[in-house]
Order: structure tokens, then sequence, then C-alpha cells
């Protein structure tokens, strides 16, 4: 009896398709050719679609970002291909940008400009200076600086170097006033406006006599004891029976120390009657009556995103830069234009000189300044650590100025000779007295610097301002007539 699989007919062969046939002599394995394609699974699915989606709203904000920045830049390249004369000097701006509290990196501001504003002004051939603030206070500074020079060249206390004078592309006073009123000022961010604020008020309510910094602070830490010499208990008994001989004697060891410093046996200038000096009645020590005009400012929305908790936003804003591009590129338009007005501020901001001693809380219920508000909200994103910004530097001044005496008895006692080095300091030599003091001097400028900058932008700190300026600061605005092409209604 023939087996059961022989009783079965026979099967015909499965037709191949011609491209099956054709590629079979090719040498692909017959198995690839016959497998049959099906659906992913579920893990596969979502790791898909997940990718697909995060790729997708990249390259879509990125091309949306393309198309807004060319629609601004075909707007305004019409501007760059205005013939000049080979003397003619452009039009320029200058940008300011302040550090942003907390981050290691002063130049976040700048970098916001040169990324979502600059395109535009290159592209109007519109220049630019830029000027940053490595550290707090340092744009305050820096305003108030040109401010006090401008007033000395305008009353004519100073005058433009010879050597100036003779370059061909050289202008008088005047016509250098009217080219940058025709410029304009940048001002990146709320802290970059509180410390210009702060430094127009200083430059123009300030004195105009020359100063130098370094030297009123070592006038101020001349007499503060730290660098004293130890009071030996022998020598009350000297001082109380004669005094002169005890200073005479004192003058003749010191100028035999090897660690003299007349600084060191300075006395303390006698309690006289205070009058007036020749300086305090001088004309320039008075502040200005008036501010002649000023360029016009243009204000630039920044946020500098620190600390885990704003990573949310971190996410958010990098897959809608879109909305960043199309506030720098109106931001640069609006200059390139070059249509202003007045700046706003009310009358109630002439009262409010002094710190809100309610914190962030009462500022909450002070009245709306007009433009003097300008990207407040932005100061909600600082972090939470820079309330404590002033305990911190008092932590760090304090714990200095405790290691100091004994760095100053190794470095007296090495000086003099009254033992010998041991090996690890002849390994690593330890500072003098003089390096003391200039080490002294640098972190006490530091300190002291970062205080004063702290308090001006510090959120619970109004902001400054100066009745005189209303009429002397104009604000950069769309123009009255601003066609909105397709690009302002891409979301």
């Amino acid at each position: 009896m023939a087996p059961w699989s022989a009783q079965l007919p026979p099967v015909a062969p499965r037709r191949q398709s011609g491209i099956k046939t054709v590629l079979r002599y090719t040498g692909i394995p017959p198995s690839w050719l016959d497998k049959r394609p099906k659906l992913p699974s579920r893990n596969w699915l979502i790791f898909l679609s997940f990718t697909s989606s995060v790729i997708g709203l990249y390259v879509y904000d990125r091309r949306q970002c393309k198309q807004i920045r060319q629609s601004y830049v075909d707007r305004v390249k019409h501007l760059a291909e205005v013939p000049a004369g080979p003397l003619d000097v452009p039009r320029r701006v200058t940008v300011y940008g302040a550090k942003w509290p907390a981050d290691e990196d002063y130049d976040q501001s700048l970098k916001h400009f040169r990324k979502y504003v600059k395109p535009i002004l290159v592209a109007a051939a519109v220049d630019y200076e830029m000027v940053t603030g490595k550290r707090h206070g340092d744009i305050a500074k820096r305003v108030a600086e040109d401010v006090r020079v401008r007033r000395r060249l305008e009353l004519g206390l100073d005058r433009d170097s010879e050597v100036v004078q003779a370059l061909p592309t050289y202008k008088p006073l005047a016509e250098r006033h009217k080219w940058e009123l025709e410029g304009g000022i940048v001002i990146v961010g709320r802290p970059t406006f509180k410390e210009f604020m702060a430094g127009l008020n200083k430059g123009w309510s300030g004195s105009l006599d020359k100063t130098d910094a370094d030297e009123e602070l070592a006038r101020a830490l001349e007499n503060d004891n730290h660098f004293d010499e130890p009071d030996d208990p022998r020598d009350f008994a000297d001082r109380e029976s004669s005094p002169d001989s005890y200073k005479a004697s004192s003058l003749e060891a010191a100028k035999t120390s090897p660690v003299f410093s007349p600084l060191q046996m300075r006395t303390p200038p006698p309690h006289l009657p205070s009058t007036p000096t020749p300086r305090s009645t001088s004309p320039i020590s008075e502040p200005s009556t008036d501010i002649s005009p000023l360029p016009p400012l243009l204000f630039v929305p920044f946020t500098d995103l620190i600390g885990i908790k704003h990573i949310p936003l971190m996410i958010w804003g990098f897959f809608n830069q879109r909305h960043k591009v199309r506030s720098g590129a109106e931001a640069g338009y609006r200059l390139v234009m070059n249509n202003t007005r007045p700046i706003h501020v009310p009358d109630i901001a002439d009262i409010l000189e002094e710190p809100s001693p309610d914190g962030p809380t009462g500022r909450e219920q002070v009245p709306s300044l007009g433009d003097l508000d300008f990207d407040k909200e932005a100061e909600r994103y600082y972090k939470k650590s820079m309330d404590d910004f002033p305990e911190e530097v008092e932590k760090h001044r304090t714990k200095y100025y405790e290691s100091l005496p004994a760095k100053l008895a190794t470095a007296r006692d090495l000086a003099r000779g009254t033992r010998e080095p041991t090996k690890a300091e002849l390994e690593n030599p330890p500072p003098t007295e003089v390096e003391l003091r200039a080490e002294r001097f640098k972190k006490e400028r530091r300190w002291r610097d970062d205080l004063e900058g702290w308090n001006v932008i510090n959120p619970s700190h109004n902001i400054s301002w100066d009745a005189r300026l209303k009429d002397a600061l104009r604000i950069f605005v769309d123009p009255p007539q601003d066609e909105r092409d397709t690009s302002s209604q891409i979301q």
C-alpha cells in the first residue's frame, strides 16, 4: 500500500512574478524574496512616533525661522544699496548687554542680539558697537563715564587732541552729536535697562571732577586697622609716660624694619571744622540743569532661563525659536525704519527714588510706570539664590578677614627673620605683606562693585529715573504704515 503522502495530488508550483524571477538569479536568498512585510511591534511604533514627532517639530520650527528672518531682510535690504561717499560715515548704533544674574556666561544678552537682531541690521547696512558688562554694574559705570566725558566736552573743559582733529574723517562736536542722534541705543534685557538708566542718572547728576576710583578706595581702606601691628602690653607704660618719645622710637624702629611702609605710620588727621573746598564750590561740581537730546532707545526683550525648574520652558523654547526670531526681527525693523516717539513715564515715577521696603511683593502694588516697566516680567525668572547675594558677599569677606591675621604674622616673621621658613614654605613661599595688601585691595574692590551693581538690578529696588530725561529720551516704535506679510501670520 502506498504511503499517505503519495495519495495526495501533486501541487503546482507557485508562479513567481517577473521581478522575483529576475532577482533570484542575482544571488539574493529566496527567503528574502518570499518575506512578507508586517507591522512593527508596539515598542517600535512608540519609538518611531516619538522620534518622528520631535524631528518634525524641529524641522518645522527652523524652516519658519528662516522664512520670518528672510521676510524682514527683504524689507530692508534696499537700504544697503543706497550709494555713499568715500568719507560718509554709516549709521551706527550702540548695543548694551549686561550680565544676567547668576549666569557665569556674561555674554548671553549679546548672543541673543547677534542671533536675532543683528541679521536685520546687517541687511540694512547699519553699523553697531557692542558694549558688554562682565560683572553687575559695569554698564552703569560705562554709561556714567561716557556722559561725564560728553558734558566736559560740551562745557569746553576738555577738547579733542590735535591728532584726532587732523584726521580727514574728523567732525566737530555738534556734527558728531547729530550723527549719534541718527543712530540709536539698543537695550537688551531688563538688567541692562536698569544699569543704563542708573548710569544716565549718575552721569547727568554727578560732578565733572576727574576722580580715580582706585585712589578713593585706597583712601577708604587706609585706616581700617586690618594691617596694624599687634599691640605689645609692655608698650602701654611707655605710651603713658612719654608719648613723644614713644612715637619717635616707633618711627625709628619702623624705618629700620624691612617691611616699612609710610601707610603704616600715617597718623589719623586731626578733627578740623569742615570748610568748603574750592572744588566743592566749582560750577563743574553741580549737576546739569538740562539734558540735551539722547539717541533713541530700542528695547529688546530677553530672558535667560537658569535652573532645574525652568527645564520645561527651555524645552518649549528649543522647539519655538520662531517666536524669538520674530521678536528680534521686529525690533531690528523698528530701528532700521527710524520711527520714534517720546518716552512715556507717568508723573508718579518722580517720587520712586528709594528702594521698596516690601521687596517683590510690594513691587507688584506699584502702579504702572510706562516705559520704565520694560521687560519687568523677566525679573520673575531670576534664580532664588540671588536674594542671598549680599549675605554671600559678606560671608566671603568675613572669612577672608578671619584668615588674614595668620597670613600677616607669617609674612612679617619671615620678613624680619624672627624664624626660619619651613620646608613647605620654601617650596611654596607664602605671600608677602605687600602682596597681601594688593590682594585685599582687589578683593574689596570686587566685593563693593558687586554689591553696588546688584543694588542697581535688584528686583526689589526701583529703577533710577530723573525727570529731566523725559524730554531727552525717545523710543523706537513700529512705523505707522507697517505692511505685515505672510510671515506675521505664521505661528
